[in-house]
């Protein structure tokens, strides 16, 4: 190594961030491994690399003993005082041992350890880029799968979509470019491993977000998201400006925006429902677009009992459930429906009972 070495390390120091000092004992730890496995493995050594100029010096390092047993790594008394006559027993002796043609070795363990230096500090950036963009999503290109994962391109690094996390109604080419939500960013000694999914709820919110200025801004608030991936899905929203209509607001002008995530998640239904502090306002909207009569609420199981006209009862349930399932994600309630004959049977509704108009579900596809 010599000065322009050393100049090169204060200019990546300046362009990677990575610290001279720190290479510069990076590379006297690996010179030292290096030297023990070709000049000696028991010897005790410190490798020194001149800060200016790059020159490396070998020291060995011997303890003073009355009896020496191993020369390698002890030097008497009297042989210690020759080099100084200040040294006493137990003291440590410095000599210097570079071999001949030590620099070859020294040459090739700095260009290693740079490499591997630049290489941890590349990922290291790219780790500190993608930590900050969990549960956010990203436009991302398919590179290639196999039966485990499809390889999306992210510009920088190439993010994992595992099996379970992609929708079922749709087949990824290469060079398809897809939205996908990052779930996990873990650091790995191949570098970081982004994790994406395609089914994740959090990919709709984020959706939503980014094609409804009033839920960008805050004007209007995503309380919660209940999704089945591909098929339907539902979306709980609120505005406190009384003003705003925060249904219509992500809905858009001739269903343009809710259209938009539409078409982006494939034909997926999306229901967007208006949230409600009163559980019985909230679970009838949720089970929209089926209209409800009466909602009970029994506070302390959480549990609701729906009551339903006859014909609106397959509508609330919906198709293998799926309606049904879904408010309960949407709400956090166990909702059991029951309809409008069965209810009256059971002396649940009053014999003049009808559709309460106040309970209207709020009806979006």
């Amino acid at each position: 190594m010599n000065s322009e070495f050393m100049e090169a390390l204060t200019t990546l120091e300046a362009d990677k961030g990575i610290k001279k000092e720190v290479i510069i004992e990076a590379i006297e730890a690996a010179l030292i491994s290096g030297y023990k496995r070709n000049f000696g493995q028991a010897q005790n050594v410190r490798v020194d690399v001149n800060r200016t100029n790059g020159s490396i010096r070998v020291f060995a390092r011997k303890v003073v003993v009355e009896e020496v047993f191993d020369k390698r790594l002890e030097i008497s008394e009297e042989e210690a005082q020759g080099i100084n006559q200040n040294f006493e027993v137990d003291d440590v002796v410095e000599i210097e041992v570079t071999p001949k043609d030590f620099g070859r070795i020294a040459a090739q363990t700095a260009k290693q350890v740079v490499t591997q230096r630049v290489r941890e500090a590349e990922r290291g950036i790219i780790y500190s880029d993608f930590i900050d963009r969990e549960e956010d999503i990203m436009n991302g290109i398919v590179q290639r799968q196999d039966h485990r994962f499809i390889y999306v391109d992210l510009g920088k690094v190439e993010a994992l979509l595992p099996l379970t996390e992609q929708m079922p109604n749709e087949v990824y080419r290469h060079n398809d470019r897809i939205k996908a939500y990052i779930t996990k960013v873990e650091k790995t000694t191949k570098g970081p491993q982004i994790l994406i999914s395609r089914t994740h709820p959090g990919l709709l919110k984020r959706l939503f977000e980014l094609e409804v200025p009033e839920i960008y801004d805050g004007t209007v608030e995503i309380k919660s998201v209940s999704r089945e991936a591909g098929d339907r899905s539902k979306i709980a929203v609120h505005s406190e400006n009384p003003e705003v209509d925060s249904v219509g607001a992500c809905v858009g002008q001739r269903g343009q925006r809710v259209q938009t995530i539409v078409d982006e998640l494939k034909g997926e239904k999306i229901d967007i429902v208006e949230w409600s502090d009163d559980p019985v306002v909230y679970i009838a909207n949720a089970l929209s677009p089926a209209k409800v009569m009466r909602v009970n609420v029994n506070e302390e199981d959480k549990m609701t009992q729906v009551i339903v006209p006859d014909y609106q009862l397959s509508l609330a349930i919906g198709k293998r459930g799926q309606n049904a399932r879904l408010a309960a994600k949407l709400t956090g309630w166990k909702i059991d429906i029951k309809n409008e004959t069965e209810a009256r049977e059971l002396g649940l509704l009053d014999a003049e009972e009808t559709l309460d108009e106040d309970l209207l579900g709020q009806e979006q596809d």
